[in-house]
């Protein structure tokens, strides 16, 4: 078992740049594949990145890819999403997730435990 605490969220402008950290507590944290996902008001929880537990395999959808870099760093039990180019739509809370599936998935029912969230604003 897991417990991801998210931080590292602010406020930036268009065009800045943020990177946001996961730290997990547990002893099995490179068991558990990571995903970020965030959710603005009135829209759904959406994926932005995942990662593989050893770290070798990473998944973004088209909104992001390109701008997004989602990393770990096992010794740690932290996850890092480093975000480039920020657009005033990635504007949203951003949550960390741990799931035990041996991939990256969109799907938020595939990841077991949560973080609690860290707002990011974007300005124009």
């Amino acid at each position: 078992q897991v417990q991801p605490v998210d931080s590292g969220g602010g406020l930036v402008q268009a065009g800045g740049s943020l990177r946001l950290s996961c730290a997990a507590s547990g002893r099995t944290f490179s068991m558990y594949t990571m995903g970020w996902f965030r959710q603005a008001p009135g829209k759904k929880r959406e994926f932005v990145a995942g990662i593989s537990g050893s770290g070798s395999m990473t998944y973004y959808p088209d909104s992001v890819k390109g701008r997004f870099t989602i990393s770990r760093d096992n010794r740690k039990n932290t996850v890092y999403l480093q975000m480039n180019n920020l657009k005033p739509e990635d504007m949203a809370v951003y949550y960390c997730a741990a799931g035990k599936g041996l991939i990256p998935t969109t799907a938020t029912t595939m990841y077991d435990y949560w973080g609690q969230g860290t707002q990011v604003t974007v300005s124009s």
